[in-house]
């Protein structure tokens, strides 16, 4: 398939950076101008592919690498959120937890996508969310509004949470008489135009305002037009006929069509898109996707050995973060709705649309850190003290 796991469309809008034809060519063809995705992480392996070949080993071990980096650089947003959530020693063991995270180890040496960095920028996101409620200076409300905008730009999911997180932190000055208006405002401003020039990229490439990336309906139309199949088999990337179809159209008409496509099907079907949603739940939270047909083994992916073991650990991540979150909520834990708005909404969209367990790895530091402190105040019961005396 001419490289195609190496990257997928993110490797395909590379490659074609690096040849010189611009951010086009998700697929398998020279189809044009794209909005596929955000442009942070085609543009960083790009650079690697001009410096480095084009779908080389040399470039597969550099962005990798990269990959790594960025996962192992969570370790600091993580520390400085549990601490600031649940006290030092927690900060401590919560760094450590995520360094051997088996999911941060095997999406940073494995995949070649955006997820480590859109992790790493959505931890910080978080931390950020802290200290602005407690030090509300304007350079810190400028930060946060541009690092939303570079977040945006590597994965608008993250965007679920903006309002959440700044609503928060705006909640908390106004309880503490403190202005928030006109920082929030600059900080909406400095987001916005974070988003500026790629806006009017596509502007200017589509003649439409495309908002970060063009195939939300796409993604919705794959999870619900009948297939009950875990990974997308009507996909450009999988299906010979939509590929040929989205090359025909064009990418802007071929969204169109999902589109409607998608709304009709959600329409005549209600009950079944609201049986996948759920399916998509479970999975998103135990990686087990054959509940309601009741098969388990003979749907095991024979290449996929630890999916039973994935499944045990996926599902134990789960109960255990819920019994921090719950611990959190008891203890009045400062910081514990931020939590609560992660394992919330952040995977809203993914239940509707298609799931993997990697799209929910940007809010895995937090599931990380709810686990640990489930684990570390076990024997406390229902004690109320502050949780920040564990560790100071």
């Amino acid at each position: 398939m001419d490289h195609w796991p190496y990257g997928y469309e993110t490797g395909r809008i590379a490659r074609a950076i690096a040849s010189g034809r611009g951010f086009s060519d998700p697929f398998f063809a020279q189809t044009g101008p794209t909005a596929w995705m955000g442009p942070i992480y085609p543009y960083i392996l790009a650079g690697v592919f001009k410096v480095f070949g084009i779908y080389t080993a040399a470039s597969a071990i550099v962005i990798l690498s990269l990959n790594s980096l960025f996962s192992a650089l969570t370790c600091v947003p993580v520390f400085f959120l549990a601490r600031e959530s649940f006290g030092d020693r927690m900060g401590i063991v919560s760094a450590w937890a995520w360094a051997i995270f088996p999911y941060a180890v095997f999406f940073s040496a494995d995949w070649i996508w955006e997820t480590c960095l859109t992790t790493l920028l959505l931890s910080v996101l978080f931390v950020f969310t802290i200290y602005l409620a407690r030090a509300p200076r304007l350079a810190v409300w400028i930060g946060f509004g541009v690092t939303w905008g570079v977040a945006a730009l590597s994965s608008p999911a993250v965007l679920s949470l903006l309002p959440f997180l700044g609503g928060w932190v705006c909640y908390r000055l106004h309880q503490h008489g403190e202005k928030w208006f006109r920082p929030a405002t600059v900080a909406a401003i400095f987001f916005f135009l974070s988003l500026v020039p790629w806006g009017l990229r596509n502007y200017r490439t589509f003649h439409k305002f495309i908002f970060v990336r063009d195939n939300f309906w796409l993604e919705i139309w794959v999870g619900n037009h009948g297939d009950t199949s875990m990974f997308a088999t009507a996909h450009p990337s999988t299906s010979t006929e939509e590929a040929d179809e989205y090359g025909r159209v064009g990418e802007l008409a071929y969204m169109a069509e999902k589109r409607r496509g998608v709304l009709a099907f959600i329409e005549e079907h209600p009950g079944w898109v609201a049986l996948m949603s759920f399916r998509r739940f479970i999975f998103n939270w135990t990686c087990f996707w054959s509940l309601p047909e009741g098969r388990v083994v003979e749907e095991f992916d024979p290449d996929e050995p630890f999916d039973p073991a994935n499944i045990i650990f996926c599902t134990a991540l789960t109960v255990l973060s819920l019994v921090g979150l719950r611990r959190a909520f008891l203890e009045h834990a400062d910081t514990r709705w931020l939590y609560a708005f992660a394992l919330v909404f952040f995977p809203l969209l993914y239940y509707l649309s298609k799931t993997h367990i990697r799209y929910r790895h940007p809010i895995d530091p937090e599931l990380v850190i709810l686990a640990v402190y489930a684990l570390a105040t076990w024997r406390r019961g229902s004690a109320r003290g502050r949780p920040a005396a564990l560790g100071k």
